[in-house]
């Protein structure tokens, strides 16, 4: 366990050497600088995702009573949510650089699993703030939710590799083909998706179908290995089914952190920008702390206990 200075002190200083060694320097422009360095805006805005701050608005108000003597030009907050939004591809980046600092590429394999991700009250009325993104959607997690659909990739050890979602009425094998798609043709534009596995991935019965495996393969190399759906004519050995499920635990338990520690279940973004930033942080925190545990000798995803609050 380790209290929040220096938690806050090593994040801003493998973010600042990321972005120095890895972003291109920022163009000069006129009239008066950032209140805040590109460093600073990825340091709170990954920091910020703790479940611990109710809401970004209680964040701000943690870093304005207690961690001012760190950022001395503190904006107000609406300026630093522009600012946030302005960073989100280094945000990005940054996850994708942690991912790669923790060896992603010797993974045996990668996990797929989808999951909902709510926006908004699915019994509400109206449109609400992402009308025509967001849509209702089903998952064996919530039931019925209005809200997007999240795709993660993860290794053995719980380390996201890339994401990618689409609106929450969206199935998992489409979802799944266009991560594979743009992974295997990488666009900067797209980077959260990853860079592709080096071995198989591993998925559930929703990822299914000898056809769709068949193109996969074909057309990005990417070998995906699922339990027969139920109505096939094939079927698995007992003791292959529960290998499948055990190995599948750790995707789940990183979707939990995401939505339990970080707090996605519980944003509310009005702008599909906003969800995209606030995602990105996430991931990012979720690689970070990894990066932190084994520095300090611990258990992965052992978060829950790694800072002092």
């Amino acid at each position: 366990m380790i209290d929040t200075d220096t938690f806050l002190t090593t994040l801003y200083v493998i973010v600042d050497e990321f972005c120095k060694s890895e972003l291109p320097g920022e163009p000069v422009r006129p009239g008066q600088p950032c209140s805040l360095s590109r460093s600073e805006v990825i340091t709170l805005a990954t920091l910020g995702q703790w479940s611990c701050f109710r809401n970004q608005r209680d964040f701000y108000r943690r870093v304005q009573g207690h961690l001012r003597p760190y950022f001395r030009r503190l904006p107000h907050r609406s300026q630093f949510n522009r600012l946030t939004h302005k960073y989100a591809s280094a945000l990005v980046a940054f996850g994708v650089y942690l991912a790669k600092q923790l060896k992603v590429e010797h993974a045996p394999y990668e996990i797929l699993d989808t999951s909902g991700v709510p926006v908004r009250n699915v019994k509400r009325r109206g449109q609400g703030w992402l009308a025509g993104l967001a849509n209702i959607g089903k998952c064996s997690r919530l039931g019925w939710y209005n809200g997007f659909r999240l795709l993660l990739a993860t290794t053995p050890q719980g380390v996201i590799t890339g994401f990618a979602f689409g609106a929450g009425s969206a199935k998992d094998q489409p979802l799944t083909e266009a991560m594979l798609a743009v992974r295997s043709q990488p666009r900067p534009a797209v980077a959260s998706v990853g860079r592709p596995a080096t071995g198989p991935y591993i998925a559930d019965k929703g990822f299914a179908g000898d056809t769709t495996h068949m193109r996969w393969q074909q057309l990005y190399q990417a070998t995906v290995v699922t339990e027969p759906q139920t109505n096939s004519k094939r079927t698995w050995p007992a003791d292959w089914q529960r290998w499948l499920r055990s190995i599948r635990q750790v995707v789940e338990t990183v979707s939990g952190r995401l939505m339990d520690f970080f707090r996605l279940d519980h944003d509310r973004p009005h702008t599909l920008l906003g969800f995209q930033t606030n995602l990105a942080a996430k991931v990012t925190l979720h690689n970070f702390c990894i990066w932190l545990n084994r520095q300090l000798d611990r258990a992965d995803l052992a978060f829950a206990d790694l800072i002092d609050w």
